[in-house]
């Protein structure tokens, strides 16, 4: 039997979503349809506004409806320390793990050269001037314990040393291959105050 091509369409879109395969997205679908048109409604309203506000800080790059976002227009955080992520879910991660007090530096994404991913998608001249005013005395680099973030965690703390800025990566207490924003607290936490010197 087959759908009508308006829910066929809701079904694909749903599908696009990391972690939906087509009979999760069947799911949500006929849940959202059957049982919570109120839902789907507001969800939607949500979605279309947040495409159509949401932007990068320009400090930071976290995602935001300002121009700064809530930590970078914060007066109470310590600006002399930047964590490094590579995407907004990780400091959602970590400020709920941790007491980390500093800025951070969102990459939105990590050294990629398959997928055309190099320094200036990263945004790494923009955290270069950051480190080159000479405020900052510490960057914690928090990227994924995978291949990829590895190698953007080496090219970072070159960036680091070459301003003479003590550099250190958060300890792999994360599993290997693992992503923050699956990870539980406990271990995020761990990680965090394990940090270590980068060599």
């Amino acid at each position: 039997m087959s759908y009508s091509p308006v829910i066929l369409n809701l079904i694909q879109a749903l599908c696009a979503m990391p972690g939906i395969g087509k009979k999760s997205a069947q799911r949500i679908a006929f849940h959202l349809l059957e049982k919570d048109r109120e839902g789907a409604q507001t969800l939607s309203m949500s979605l279309s506004q947040a495409v159509l506000k949401i932007k990068n800080c320009q400090e930071c790059r976290m995602l935001t409806d300002d121009d700064l976002c809530v930590i970078c227009s914060s007066g109470s955080r310590d600006e002399s320390t930047i964590c490094v992520v590579e995407s907004p879910s990780d400091v959602m991660a970590i400020e709920d793990a941790t007491g980390f007090k500093g800025k951070y530096f969102i990459l939105m994404g990590h050294l990629s050269p398959i997928d055309g991913i190099g320094p200036e998608e990263l945004g790494l001249s923009k955290l270069e001037d950051k480190l080159a005013k000479g405020s900052i005395s510490e960057l914690i680099i928090a990227t994924n314990s995978t291949v990829e973030g590895d190698a953007t965690a080496h090219l970072i703390s070159g960036i680091a040393m070459k301003h003479q800025i003590s550099c250190s990566r958060i300890a792999h207490g994360i599993p290997l291959g693992g992503e923050l924003e699956y990870v539980d607290g406990g271990t995020i936490s761990h990680a965090f105050f394990g940090r270590r010197k980068m060599e």
